[in-house]
């Protein structure tokens, strides 16, 4: 079974930058489209950015131009690189095959991310 383990979270400032680390388990890992998610307290899980085999990117708009996706294959990792982060950001974030992928991996715990002064 899939194992998904998000890491890199923590407390930053506005304006700070943080770097999201996510390891999967298994090889067939490097076949997916993967997407990274977040979920602030009250409200859905939503897509932040998304990332396909070959590289091909995309991102919400809220976090175009702040954020950038990027994959290392042989390491099974996805890493979210976050900068200007903003208080809005704030959120549990997640990372798990892309919504256009038709199976879901099992979900991650998870890394927290907050933004305070």
């Amino acid at each position: 079974q899939v194992q998904l383990v998000e890491s890199g979270g923590g407390l930053v400032q506005p304006g700070g930058s943080l770097t999201l680390s996510c390891a999967a388990s298994v090889s067939s890992f490097r076949l997916a489209a993967m997407g990274w998610y977040r979920q602030a307290p009250g409200k859905q899980r939503e897509l932040v950015a998304t990332i396909t085999r070959g590289g091909t990117t995309s991102y919400v708009p809220s976090v175009k131009g702040r954020f950038t996706i990027s994959r290392d294959n042989a390491k099974n990792t996805v890493y979210l690189q976050m900068s200007s982060l903003k208080p809005e950001d704030t959120a549990v974030y997640y990372c798990n095959s892309s919504p256009l992928v038709p199976v879901a991996y099992p979900w991650g715990q998870g890394t927290q991310v907050t933004v305070a002064s």
